[in-house]
């Protein structure tokens, strides 16, 4: 029998650290034989656990100079931890990637070849993993690449993939945008409207899913990056513009954002009044927040000109944002500058006048109150806290004077066509806010790193036709396969007879032994009652069976020797109560065994798998958490955007090429299978996969994932 798990590795190589990922998924070829009429229409369930996770530091850019040492240095000690957890007959089937961001990003291209050469080189040599491109496997990301993982990550786990019904935002649309701002850049990701997206059809991403029917699930995106507007660079561009303005009245520059009385060097190093270091600049905080922000706003570029209309920040197009549909979460810094310093951890929704006057509060206190308040504390927040307010000041220019987000509290925003039980259940999680700042969903911190294995995943998916003209990966928003298309590096083929279910028992809890324990006594039991009935038939006369019985008994109830070992209570009709006995509490194992087969929902589903529950996710902010895949699913899968789906009853079973709506490339939904067809291919009908039809749909489930959001 083939393996019941399939495994993925990838390894976030960032700017100050790298961090292993391990994830795990149900093997194609099995689900599909359990799979329920609404499996079929999901995407891949990924599971992973906070102990799947390893961090180690610096980042793999600081062996730019000397590659040679990247392997035994860095690397191998995450690989060692991976190899704790993934069964050794399933190491050569377990793809590894290693993806580079910001760090890398600004080596020079001669230093990052030499690196990523060498990585896979490493990792040929000296690990067994899954490694049959290195181009594709170990690479550089782009930041727009980045950021479309990133939206992946945040509609698979709010659901924005799923049930598109109990997403509805308003004018069909049911995807929800992503922005992502970290040290050196920021990231915007998003589904435009119909309009905008027939406008600006050439800016868009096709990004093509596979559910395990076999069918494409096509999504067309904006994203772009923003290089420079991470917040650490946006404070040295502020900074040096404090230099220029200043440079001619002293070497003491007043920084109104900085907290009133905090004094620092250029590169943000606490000085003293007393102990100035010679001939070099000094900041002084004023704490003036107000002119904080003004002193920021040039940052955002917006006097450049911008070529390709409409524009956002720095002259980089974007098409126009429909803040009456597009609803975004913010990670990374939009979490921490609003979540941190300032508190607001049990707030449901970011408010802008809320926020903005807990931080002019915080930025008009004197520093050494600050700094007393919070001195009991770690050094890195003294270090957070003389941060705060140039950041809340950067994230607030960014949202509201750069992207345009409204302001919660001071403007209105149109209400969402929604349904009455979808309004409220948003009302209560700031679900229908333009924005609204995550760190984990139910439980789970958004990762980027999620996208690309749900991509993974996804592509190991058999295709329901067998010419798959439409491979699982992105690329330009053109028809067909674009000759730019990132594949997703996967494909489907069998794993083989290598191994049965019960040797992936790794990845159990105890829980789930016990289970497989009872499972096997139960098959056990039920083969001994067969031999026994097959006995039985054959005394089934009454006089054959009472002299059975007699002797039996007589020989049961005789008495035993001193010393003899075993029970001889009860006779014969005692044995029987205790197997019938034990035979009812079996039976009842073997039904949950079959609910766990056709379910697993705790194996399957992306969460934390460890066996006890009241820690069942970490509250860390410095290990990837376990994540959490929504159950449920759509009618139809779409793009979010209002438009009909195209469907075409020849293409789904491989008879004829879709007919190719002119709407397919403006964006507009494009669900290539039909959810009427009247029959599975042959090759999922041998699977056990039934005919399934509108009428015949299953009444779906609210998913546990339902909950746009879980703040922590």
């Amino acid at each position: 029998m083939g393996k019941k798990s399939r495994y993925g590795v990838i390894l976030d190589a960032g700017s100050s650290g790298t961090r292993l990922h391990i994830y795990r998924w149900k093997n194609p070829e099995k689900a599909l034989k359990s799979a329920s009429q609404e499996d079929l229409r999901n995407l891949p369930k990924l599971v992973t656990s906070k102990k799947w996770t390893k961090k180690i530091r610096p980042g793999v850019s600081t062996f730019g100079g000397k590659p040679e040492d990247v392997g035994p240095e860095h690397l191998q000690s995450l690989i060692d931890h991976a190899l704790r957890f993934i069964p050794a007959d399933s190491i050569q089937d377990t793809p590894i990637f290693l993806m580079a961001t910001a760090g890398m990003r600004l080596l020079p291209q001669l230093q990052q070849t030499a690196l990523t050469r060498e990585i896979c080189s490493y990792l040929r040599r000296n690990t067994e993993f899954s490694l049959p491109d290195c181009n594709l496997h170990i690479q550089v990301i782009k930041g727009e690449t980045e950021g479309l993982y990133g939206w992946i990550a945040s509609n698979y786990l709010l659901g924005g993939f799923d049930h598109p019904d109990r997403h509805q935002h308003g004018k069909g649309h049911h995807t929800y945008g992503f922005l992502d701002m970290g040290g050196a850049s920021a990231q915007i990701a998003f589904a435009p409207n119909a309009t905008e997206a027939e406008k600006h059809a050439d800016d868009l991403k096709l990004l093509r899913l596979r559910t395990l029917d076999g069918y494409p699930a096509e999504y067309k995106v904006f994203t772009t990056t923003w290089l420079g507007f991470g917040v650490n660079q946006a404070r040295e561009s502020y900074v040096q513009n404090l230099g220029d303005r200043y440079a001619e009245t002293g070497s003491e520059f007043p920084d109104p954002c900085l907290p009133k009385g905090l004094r620092t060097t250029l590169r943000g190093d606490p000085v003293s009044k007393r102990n100035p270091i010679p001939g070099s600049p000094t900041l002084i905080g004023t704490g003036h927040f107000d002119e904080c922000l003004q002193l920021t706003y040039p940052l955002l570029g917006k006097d450049m000109p911008c070529e390709d209309i409409p524009c956002l920040l720095n002259g980089q197009h974007v098409p126009a944002i429909d803040f009456d549909v597009n609803h975004f979460i913010g990670v990374s810094e939009y979490w921490h500058t609003t979540h941190g310093v300032f508190g607001g951890k049990d707030d449901e929704a970011y408010d802008f006048a809320t926020y903005q006057q807990r931080v002019q509060d915080f930025c008009g206190r004197d520093w050494d109150q600050i700094k007393a308040k919070v001195g009991a504390r770690k050094q890195d927040d003294v270090k957070i806290a003389q941060e705060a307010c140039f950041k809340a000041s950067w994230l607030i220019n960014v949202l509201h004077e750069g992207i345009g987000v409204p302001r919660i509290g001071l403007e209105e925003v149109p209400a969402a066509n929604v349904s009455k039980g979808a309004l409220e259940h948003a009302k209560e999680k700031g679900f229908l806010s333009p924005f609204q700042p995550v760190n984990k969903i139910d439980g789970v911190e958004v990762s980027w790193t999620l996208g690309k294995m749900v991509l993974y995943a996804a592509g190991q998916i058999p295709p329901a036709t067998r010419d798959d003209r439409y491979p699982v990966g992105f690329g330009s928003n053109v028809d067909g396969t674009p000759h730019d298309f990132q594949f997703a590096g996967s494909s489907w083929k069998p794993m083989g007879n290598q191994t049965s279910d019960d040797d992936d028992d790794w990845g159990l809890d105890a829980e789930d032994i016990l289970d497989k324990a009872k499972v096997k006594s139960t098959t056990g039991f039920f083969a001994f009652v067969a031999l026994l009935l097959l006995f039985l038939y054959f005394f089934r006369k009454r006089d054959r069976r009472m002299r059975l019985y007699s002797r039996v008994n007589s020989v049961l109830r005789r008495p035993r020797r001193p010393g003899h070992k075993g029970s001889s209570a009860g006779g014969l009709s005692g044995l029987a109560t205790k197997l019938f006995g034990g035979g009812r509490r079996s039976s009842s194992g073997g039904a949950y065994e079959r609910v766990m087969e056709e379910g697993q929902a705790n194996q399957f589903e992306l969460g934390d798998v460890e066996s006890d529950d009241a820690n069942e996710y970490s509250d860390s902010s410095d290990s990837s958490k376990s994540a959490a895949s929504s159950s449920s699913r759509r009618l139809g899968l779409s793009s979010g955007l209002a438009t009909p789906q195209v469907v075409d009853h020849h293409y789904h079973h491989g008879l004829a090429s879709p007919t190719v709506s002119a709407l397919d490339r403006s964006g507009l939904v494009v669900r290539t299978d039909s959810r009427e067809r009247l029959a599975l291919p042959p090759h999922l009908a041998l699977s056990g996969v039934g005919r399934r039809s509108r009428a015949g749909s299953p009444t779906r489930m609210k998913s546990p994932l339902i909950s746009p959001l879980q703040e922590t």
